[in-house]
């Protein structure tokens, strides 16, 4: 965040939108000497509960209202790295209040100082059931306190050197791009001719276990209610990001079981498409897969996402119907093996 000074005009109220688009820092964001009010977080409104800071982790952005009803003056906005090893990163901005002289304040509020803190503020995160209109996916998610789990799967990062090559891994696979795009190949038939299903399990290995190279894509049965757990063994937070679903249930110190769904929040969670997963912990998704396609699941962390710790989970329905999917455009571009086959006939 660059240096720079805002105005404000005493008694207004004023939105902000706070995002972090770091490719690996968690942050904390803390106006000086004002308390912000969380309206809303990665898309949903929230309750409106009040906060001296708020710590936003890498893919997450919240939304918060501030009000000039402080002494007037010059106070600092500031945004600090949270949870790196060498030292604290700090940038900061000034707010202003109209026709005040007086300078900021030199010492800047500061942040808290571990993780623990952290989780705790994300419990009381709650989803404003109250405003807006209906919840989402009225078929399925918002009634999972009452649905069956037909799956659960368990994700664990692990890495290792394959060839003299840092890889990382999610259940001891480490993705590998094929020459045709995967969607496209499933789309006219040949997914097992470039790629084999469900090379990864539903546990996590071993962290002795080797790293195998290969493209990863893991099938789930359409319209199911699948468990989604991801681990982390690590000392540092690691975050993932599933593309075409959201719904985070729950976090917990140490090693997950299955009493641990007794601690899950099934009534007003915030939704999102990223759960971060603080060190020795985990977190959990519950999800009823009717999103048809080809989703991929990758690390927030772009170096690891870059080095293989991502996989493609597989959605499919034996009826081509429109309800379902579109049809491949006929303007649609060809490519990898896929440039010269007949089309598939069109859904219906």
């Amino acid at each position: 965040m660059a240096r720079r000074c805002l105005r404000w005009r005493p008694e207004k109220e004023y939105r902000y939108r706070i995002c972090n688009v770091s490719i690996k820092t968690s942050l904390n964001f803390r106006f000086q000497g004002h308390a912000m009010e969380l309206v809303e977080m990665d898309g949903s409104h929230t309750i409106q509960n009040f906060y001296d800071s708020l710590d936003i982790h890498f893919g997450h952005f919240f939304s918060v209202l501030v009000t000039a009803d402080q002494t007037p003056g010059d106070y600092y906005i500031v945004a600090s790295s949270r949870f790196l090893k060498r030292k604290v990163l700090t940038a900061t901005a000034v707010v202003h209040y109209a026709g005040s002289l007086a300078a900021p304040s030199s010492v800047l509020p500061k942040a808290p100082t571990n993780w623990a803190w952290s989780f705790n503020q994300w419990r009381s995160f709650r989803w404003n059931l109250t405003a807006r209109a209906a919840r989402p996916n009225p078929q399925g998610s918002y009634h999972h306190g009452s649905i069956n789990i037909t799956r659960t799967i368990r994700f664990s990062s692990s890495r290792n050197f394959v060839d003299d090559r840092l890889r990382y891994a999610l259940n001891g696979v480490s993705h590998v791009d094929t020459e045709t795009p995967l969607k496209l190949a499933e789309y006219f038939g040949f997914g097992g001719n470039y790629f084999m299903y469900d090379t990864v399990g539903d546990e996590p290995l071993t962290a002795s276990a080797p790293i195998k190279l290969l493209p990863c894509v893991k099938t789930i049965e359409y319209q199911t209610f699948v468990e989604i757990i991801f681990e982390n063994s690590e000392k540092a937070v690691q975050a993932y990001h599933l593309d075409g679903y959201s719904f985070l249930v729950g976090m917990g110190t140490g090693k997950w079981s299955p009493e641990k769904r007794k601690t899950y929040n099934m009534l007003d969670v915030v939704s999102g498409h990223a759960v971060h997963v603080f060190p020795k912990s985990w977190s959990a998704f519950l999800m009823t897969f009717d999103n048809v396609g080809i989703w991929n699941l990758r690390s927030e962390l772009w170096e690891r996402r870059y080095l293989g710790q991502q996989l493609y989970i597989s959605v499919q329905t034996p009826v081509r119907s429109l309800r379902d999917e579109y049809s491949l455009p006929d303007a649609a571009l060809l490519c990898g093996a896929i440039v010269s086959p007949p089309k598939p006939p069109p859904y219906t």
